[in-house]
């Protein structure tokens, strides 16, 4: 007891010293490791918060983000949607909860959810550069951070919190969710803060503008349907509303923090819980269709139980200071053919931890530099586990530079990774050891108008999934083939960026392109394996390219409302250098040009907003891939604060009720977007 005691009062004596303050004028991008400005980034990136993200937050992190520059969705129903950026997905795009990986198994297929709950987020960070080399190759497409004030940094002024309900035509929903920090004392100079925060969600299938199936998919089966002289089904289509497209979630966490003049220590504990349908039609391994009403469909019960720290300790000396991420993670999911019928049982324990030390600016150089721990062991039990139980070790070290010299502002970063794939039942594994690293040069031509230029060179290790998996999956209509032969995924990417600000507003112009050698992907082979198409993990030769225009002014004075614009345009090509005689030289999944344009007023306490939402269609196919119709979405929005404390808000999102399909989405032939919904929403802050 009394060696416990010293160590506490020892830990208490080193968080007491001067901490550093931060200008709430200046957008920080945290996940950056030297935690610098949004626009002195030389890379695309994004930071949503305050009433951008009251806005935009949504049951899925794919769905709150689908608006950012450059970024789409899975659209894998209303429980799972992962982000899409620049065309990139699955593990190319690492899904952080405060600094910390998911931990989760949503990077295996698009049907299984993140275990973030983007409710109780304070802020999203989503960032791509150099400093992604702090994540690991797995950041190679970008990082989405989900900041949700759970591991305070700074000790509140007594409690300070906010709480929100929520409702939905669209689907019957309901939500509550909320979090506070509180002051709860002092001890020696060290404020001691306890945190809570938790979600309630309950929303039954959601309406849809028609049919579910895509016109193109009916006139498809309308003609299998005469070949074999069979008459048409379209009395028996599904209409109007999607089966099995609920979602019933709920989570909770409790944290403590001690943070004092020198540093900082803080520790959470959560918990979620969510059951979603996954819409579409299924099959069984011996092809017969199961029947979404009468079997329930395919539906996933998932929990994820978790514990992070967060802490930082200044230094003196070469070091300023030193900073500890860590998060534990027991997940598991059970897939069910129908109810009382478990199928599939997907598994991940997990740890990741990551210790970066911030040297002390100097003249213009800064820098950090830090070692990354991850551990993952994950297993798939059941008949149609598509990949065997599998462990993997990851370790990195890493470094991030930075100098400032007058108008110039270099940066450079460099990552050495080993991963280790290892398999049960004396498999043999596999592994790897990557080499990365990133160069950047900025230049301010003016005060209002700079320039970036980035080239980078990574190596991404293939994961478990496209090594090893070899079996049907029901949720995607698959059957999953792996490639043991892959090898390390090389890319070679080179960014420009154009920023003009000033105070009549802002406009971006990011320009990317990446050459790839050996890149992982799934491909539609044509063949059939129990009655499901068989899609192989393919490592191919291919090039990405690409743009992201975002711009926003204002338009003056009118009436007493301050009115604004704002706009975002993006593009990606995305093709295979070499593709296989009589195939397609595009890659699957591939988002068309996306266009969101609003206007704006605030004034009298009100904010209004109409957004036009606009996505081409995609005629640019892989093979056994069908086009996409193009689609316009008109979504309107209001706020009005009540008094400093409770907020009001609308929203009327598809206000035309026009029938939608995401071209990322594998379902996308058989899962519209919803329909026309009216949501409400009433906030207390405190």
């Amino acid at each position: 007891m009394k060696t416990t005691l010293r160590a506490s009062c020892a830990c208490l004596a080193l968080l007491a010293s001067p901490a550093l303050a931060q200008d709430d004028d200046v957008i920080v991008v945290t996940g950056s490791p030297l935690h610098g400005s949004q626009d002195d980034l030389l890379t695309g990136a994004s930071v949503l918060g305050g009433e951008d993200l009251q806005r935009r937050a949504a049951g899925t992190i794919g769905e709150t983000l689908r608006t950012e520059p450059g970024i789409s969705d899975t659209a894998f129903g209303a429980g799972a949607s992962r982000p899409i950026i620049r065309g990139q997905s699955g593990d190319r795009v690492r899904i952080l909860t405060n600094g910390i990986g998911s931990i989760d198994a949503s990077s295996a297929s698009p049907d299984h959810a993140v275990a973030v709950e983007p409710a109780t987020a304070e802020r999203i960070e989503v960032i791509r550069g150099t400093s992604l080399l702090r994540y690991g190759s797995s950041a190679a497409g970008g990082v989405v951070n989900v900041i949700d004030g759970r591991l305070p940094e700074t000790a509140p002024d007594g409690i300070e919190g906010a709480v929100r309900v929520q409702g939905a035509t669209v689907n019957d929903s309901a939500e509550v969710a909320g979090g506070l920090n509180a002051l709860a004392g002092s001890v020696g100079g060290v404020d001691v803060v306890v945190s809570a925060s938790g979600s309630w969600r309950d929303a039954e299938d959601y309406d849809i503008p028609g049919f579910a199936e895509s016109a193109r998919l009916r006139a498809l089966e309308e003609e299998e349907a005469g070949e074999i002289g069979e008459g048409g089904h379209e009395d028996d289509e599904v209409r109007d509303s999607l089966p099995n497209s609920f979602v019933h979630t709920a989570s909770g966490a409790g944290g403590l923090a001690l943070i004092g003049e020198r540093g900082r220590l803080a520790v959470s504990v959560s918990r979620l819980d969510t059951k979603y349908g996954v819409p579409g039609g299924h099959e069984h391994e011996e092809g017969e269709e199961v029947d979404a009403e009468e079997e329930g469909g395919v539906f996933i019960d998932l929990g994820q139980t978790r514990v992070d720290m967060n802490g930082a300790l200044a230094l003196g000396g070469f070091f300023e200071e030193a900073t500890l991420f860590a998060g534990y993670a027991d997940y598991r999911h059970t897939e069910f053919e129908g109810p009382n019928e478990p199928g599939t049982v997907f598994t991940n324990e997990g740890f990741e931890g990551r210790l970066e030390l911030l040297q002390t600016q100097r003249g213009g150089w800064r820098g950090a530099s830090g070692v990354q721990v991850l551990t993952r062991d994950f297993a798939a039990i059941g008949d149609e586990a598509f990949v065997k139980p599998t462990t993997t070790d990851q370790y990195g070290l890493y470094t991030f530079q930075e100098v400032q010299a007058g108008p110039w502002h270099l940066e450079g970063g460099a990552r050495v990774e080993r991963t280790e794939h290892a398999r049960n039942q004396g498999l043999p594994g596999r592994d790897f050891t990557g080499v990365s690293g990133s160069l950047g040069a900025g230049y301010d031509v003016t005060d209002s108008f700079d320039v970036g230029l980035t080239l980078s060179r990574t190596e991404r290790a293939p994961t478990t999934e496209e090594l090893f998996s070899d079996g049907p999956h029901l949720a995607t209509d698959q059957y999953q083939l792996g490639d043991e032969g892959l090898g390390l995924e090389t890319a070679l990417g080179v960014e420009a960026l154009a920023h003009l600000h000033g105070g009549w507003g802002a406009l971006t112009l990011n320009l990317f392109a990446t050459d790839y050698d050996g890149y992982v992907y799934e491909r539609e082979t044509g063949d059939e394996e129990d009655g499901l198409p068989v899609y192989r993990f393919t490592g191919a030769d291919a090039r990405f390219l690409g743009f992201e225009l975002f711009g926003e002014t204002g338009l003056g004075e009118f009436g007493g409302f301050d009115l604004s614009v704002d706009g975002t345009l993006d593009y990606v090509d995305a093709e295979l250098k070499d593709a296989p005689e009589g195939t397609s030289e595009n890659l699957p999944r591939i988002p068309p040009l996306g266009l969101t344009a609003g206007v704006e007023a605030e004034g009298y306490g009100a904010s209004l907003r109409v957004e036009v939402e606009h996505e081409a269609g995609q005629d640019e196919v892989a093979s056994y891939e069908l086009p996409t119709a193009s689609y316009t979405l008109l979504n309107l929005y209001a706020s009005y604060a009540l008094t400093d404390r409770v907020s009001l808000r609308a929203a009327l999102l598809n206000a035309t009720d026009e029938e939608a399909r995401t071209h990322a989405s594998f379902l996308k032939e058989e899962v519209p977007l919803p329909g026309r919904n009216l949501r409400l929403s009433l906030s207390y802050a405190f």
